[in-house]
């Protein structure tokens, strides 16, 4: 049921045709800002927990590999290597019987692995109701011609069936095999096969037994259950191209003569001007330089209400633009902009090497050897044993198609997906299946402050009695950061010009931002850090010049949408919960006390947030850190899981695990009861794995099951296992019901 997905051979045909030759590769690699480049290439005939172990293997062993990923839903391989290497990364996946061509979002527009699907189900279905009742008549005493009558009928019937239902696992068996690999579908392919060739033998010489209503009904379980494993990874591929799809094909440059000229989304370069039409949707990330419009970005951070945008709003890609007509200067390429990195995060959801995922997926790499030796073990066994060579083959067939490890092989991957299109539905993109496992485990959550609990969007309430010309300077300082301080300072200036012109301003983590200007110093952030020694104390942020105070800035932010109830959720599910901040201890008082959160600490730096997770792991703690600035980045990365609001700075959504889109505070418990309910679900799901083939095999083995007893139980398994997974979509997006012990504080929000 895991295993290879049909039409692979058509599509791998037409993929062969446009192998990227290695320029290509490069060209279409993606810079990933560490010394490596990635490559995403597109693999159709990937089909299984062995074909994943077999291209990952190969691939990480190349020079220059850092380290390769199958999506087996996407079909995707993902390969990261060095600058100035040129791996063979096309020429390896074809000594393996792959073909493969470069990824592309919207490459597949008609899902017709789905429809070859259903047709193999319904000729296999027709074929398997048809010889079951001409087996009934042979149970009920039909002898002599009249049994073999009915015997040559079945055969007849299910010759074409085989070929056409069981096509499927024949070509992927026949690929293996002949690149020298073995996968799920050589075995399955061998039982049907023996089945029906013992029965032909058995049918010309007259005998009382056939097997062919086993080896069809075999295909039709087999069948069922691998529809329900490509629907459901379907699910997760609709997912992901939905999101991409919210991003245009192109977009109107604005060229530096003023012409207008239409370029492809893939041309369009940071510090391009672009000309965005009511109607349209941002293609990558920008500002805006002039016009006004309302603008929705529902589909993109959760938003309900449009938002106003005007010169100096920073755009998301995907956002809709509503009402007017705007220009905006993009500030990242498509492949660097939001929306990619969304996709990505998608995608990965299910690609991540869990503990329990790569338990399994190493049980069903071995599952082909240990079966085929199971299964000739049995053969001589009973040979020595009885000398009837008609019962030992017909037990071996019955060993061979009941020990097939698809429950096994489905066990984790199915609940990923399931689990990571739950979360997507809320809002919330998961890197990969491990950070759900990891964050199933967390027992402490530990806060940021500025734009995490609260919404990052303070206001400066002071304006009025700072000098303008102050008020402009840190205005344009700000402007280089996208710290939600930054920002609202920028939009507080009312557009008096700025007494200097900044060059080479630089953010400092945890301090603020430091610029250059006729040769003087300019800091706009901490006033311990901004202020010279002798220098007046002042709470807040301020603007320094020299070391100098020149301005002190009282801004205000308000609390996240359902702090306090998450909060209170999360205390409720047994979490220990703690607030660490950079911000001064007044402000920080004042949102733990409407968060309801009793521990917390002030004006802590980058490093100290990360000493402090890091000690509380050392302590045994598994602590889930929740944080959004460049500050929180060696925090995020130190935690045991992490997660990060959609308006963090890019390098803390890069460390974290999770990514937000909404502005409630309520998606933290609800992942974690996600995470929770999913790893419930993937150990109930390897138990009934794990039990059916300890029971299961034995009997087998015994002689007490024929092969199409073998074939029901083995499908069922499969499709119990995809049931029990299934049952994480019931859950409501908002977290149940909590304890709660005290009202809500004054000014907390629901």
């Amino acid at each position: 049921m895991s295993c290879c997905a049909p039409g692979a051979e058509t599509i791998a045909e037409s993929a062969a045709e446009q192998a990227p030759s290695g320029d290509e590769i490069m060209l279409a690699s993606r810079r990933l800002g560490d010394g490596n480049l990635q490559c995403d290439l597109s693999v159709p005939g990937l089909h299984c927990a062995a074909c994943i172990h077999a291209v990952e293997a190969a691939l990480s062993k190349l020079p220059g590999v850092e380290g390769a990923r199958v999506n087996l839903s996407t079909k995707r391989v993902s390969v990261r290597f060095r600058e100035g290497a040129r791996p063979p990364l096309v020429e390896t996946l074809e000594r393996l019987g792959y073909a493969a061509h470069l990824f592309a979002e919207t490459e597949e527009t008609r899902d017709e692995t789905l429809s070859e699907l259903v047709r193999a189900v319904g000729v296999a279905g027709f074929a398997a109701g048809n010889i079951m009742l001409l087996s009934v008549s042979v149970w009920s005493g039909a002898e002599g011609s009249t049994r073999d009558l009915f015997h040559w009928i079945s055969a007849l019937i299910a010759l074409p069936a085989l070929f056409f239902a069981g096509g499927i696992f024949f070509r992927s068996a026949w690929g293996a095999l002949r690149h020298g690999r073995m996968n799920m579908d050589v075995p399955i392919a061998l039982g049907v096969s023996l089945a029906y060739a013992m029965s032909l033998y058995e049918t010309i010489n007259h005998g009382p037994h056939a097997y062919f209503d086993a080896a069809v009904s075999l295909l039709f379980f087999l069948l069922i259950g691998r529809t329900l494993d490509h629907v459901m990874r379907e699910r997760a591929r609709v997912a992901v191209r939905g999101l991409a799809a919210l991003a245009p094909r192109g977009a109107t440059v604005i060229m530096a003569d003023g012409k207008r000229e239409y370029r492809p989304l893939g041309e369009v370069a940071a510090g391009m001007r672009l000309q965005i039409a009511a109607g349209d949707r941002i293609p990558v990330d920008a500002r805006v330089i002039t016009g006004e419009s309302d603008v929705d970005s529902a589909l993109v951070t959760g938003e309900s209400e449009p938002q106003a945008a005007g010169p100096g709003t920073v755009l998301r890609a995907g956002t809709l633009n509503l009402s007017g007509s705007l220009v905006v200067e993009a500030t990242a390429a498509a492949a660097d902009s939001f929306l990619a990195e969304m996709v990505r995060l998608m995608e990965a959801a299910e690609g991540g090497r869990a503990r329990y995922r790569r338990m399994a997926d190493r049980a069903s790499a071995l599952y082909a050897p240990v079966v085929h030796l199971t299964a000739l073990l049995t053969l001589v066994g009973w040979l020595a044993v009885s000398g009837d060579w008609h019962r030992a083959i017909t037990i071996a067939i019955a060993v061979l198609i009941i020990t097939c490890p698809c429950a096994l092989g489905l066990a984790v991957p199915i609940v990923q997906v399931v689990a990571a299109r739950r979360l997507f539905e809320a809002g919330i993109m998961a890197k990969d299946g491990a950070a759900m496992e990891r964050l199933g485990e967390a027992d402490t959550v530990v806060f940021d402050k500025t734009g995490t609990l609260t919404v990052g969007r303070p206001t400066l309430a002071n304006a009025a009695s700072i000098e303008p010309r102050w008020l402009a300077a840190a205005a344009e300082i700000a402007s280089h950061s996208r710290h939600p301080l930054s920002r609202a300072l920028a939009a507080a200036n009312a557009g008096a010009a700025s007494p200097a012109r900044f060059a080479a301003v630089r953010e400092i983590a945890g301090c603020g931002l430091e610029a250059a200007a006729e040769g003087h110093v300019y800091r706009l952030g901490r006033a311990d850090w901004a202020l010279s020694e002798g220098e007046p104390a002042s709470a807040g942020t301020v603007l320094s010049v020299d070391g100098v105070l020149a301005a002190s800035f009282d801004l205000r932010d308000e609390p996240r949408p359902g702090t306090w109830k998450a909060v209170s959720a999360l205390r409720s599910a047994g979490f220990d919960i703690s607030v660490l901040s950079g911000d001064r201890a007044s402000n920080v008082r004042q949102i733990a006390d409407l968060a309801g959160i009793d521990s917390f600490e002030a004006g802590v730096q980058p490093a100290g947030k990360a000493a402090a997770v890091t000690a509380l792991a050392a302590a045994g703690r598994k602590v889930l850190m929740v944080g959004d600035g460049l500050n929180d980045a060696p925090a995020l990365t130190a935690a045991h899981v992490s997660m990060a609001p959609a308006t963090a700075a890019d390098i803390g959504r890069n460390a974290a695990d999770f990514v937000f889109l909404r502005d409630s505070l309520m998606a933290v418990p609800f992942a974690v009861r996600v995470s929770r309910d999913a790893g419930r679900l993937v150990r109930q799901n390897l138990a009934i794995a794990i039990g059916y083939n300890a029971i299961a095999v034995p009997i087998a083995i015994l002689g007490h099951v024929t092969p199409l007893i073998a074939a029901i139980a083995m499908s069922l398994s499969s499709v119990i296992v995809v049931a029990n997974a299934l049952r994480l979509r019931g859950s409501e997006p908002e977290v149940a019901p909590v304890l709660e012990l005290a009202p809500a504080p004054a000014g907390a929000t629901p």
